[in-house]
């Protein structure tokens, strides 16, 4: 079994990300790795393991839900303002209609 150092292993990795029609199959092939240490090495870099969720997928989760909280208080906020100006329109109207007379 051959011992890569990190960097290398970094590297493949990003070789891999910048050849956009690439396949695992063919970047490992030009780098004489085994195609499943390849796709480790890149599960490994996107912090996700075969079968297990992540720390990292974890924290996109939460991230999610308070992009998700942030976006109904947005919302509800525009909701009011929305309400505000209709309502001031109509004032606006009802005196515009009184002054005519």
């Amino acid at each position: 079994m051959k011992h890569y150092p990190a960097e290398f292993k970094a590297d493949a990795v990003a070789l891999y990300r910048s050849r956009p029609g690439a396949t695992i199959k063919s970047v490992a092939i030009d780098l004489e790795v085994n195609t499943e240490t390849m796709r480790n090495r890149i599960r490994a870099a996107d912090g996700r393991r075969s079968g297990a969720h992540s720390a990292l997928a974890t924290a996109a989760k939460s991230d999610d839900d308070g992009v998700q909280a942030e976006l109904a208080a947005a919302r509800e906020r525009i909701r009011e303002l929305e309400e505000e100006r209709d309502i001031l329109r109509r004032a606006a109207r009802y005196f515009a209609a009184e002054t005519r007379w």
